[in-house]
């Protein structure tokens, strides 16, 4: 059909930006759940990889079904291609059906904090669904 439009998966950067002008009832941005990213304590270097992460900034979220310990395995990268960990376990079901089906699904920052007691970077994301 002419009005298909057709994403690949790490191009939805791009093709937000030529979204936002369409009207409203052909685009929409579903918040679906916040919470943080799993898995910091395990990404090396970790402080310098969201060092310059602020409210709003975009994450790429991107499916790791060969992940060994979880099939519904969701990896978080920065803008810089950067993975600095992962869609909590418990939460990731729904969301990586929704990406297996070919659902835009990404992220932005929500916080940044650097909890000094326990030695690691808490990074709050809020996670979105893009209805084309």
């Amino acid at each position: 059909m002419a009005n298909d439009l057709v994403i690949a998966k790490d191009d939805w950067l791009e093709v937000a930006d030529a979204l936002k002008d369409l009207p409203a009832p052909f685009r929409r941005e579903i918040f679906l759940l916040e919470c943080h990213v799993a898995g910091t304590t395990r990404v090396d270097d970790v402080e310098k990889k969201t060092g310059d992460l602020a409210e709003g900034d975009a994450l790429t979220l991107r499916r790791e079904p060969e992940n060994a310990s979880d099939p519904f395995a969701i990896a978080v990268h920065t803008a810089k291609n950067d993975r600095v960990g992962w869609v909590p376990q418990r939460k990731n079901v729904v969301i990586s059906r929704l990406m297996d089906a070919g659902k835009l699904v990404y992220a932005k920052v929500a916080s940044r904090e650097i909890v000094e007691e326990d030695d690691w970077v808490d990074v709050r994301m809020k996670i979105y669904m893009r209805d084309v």
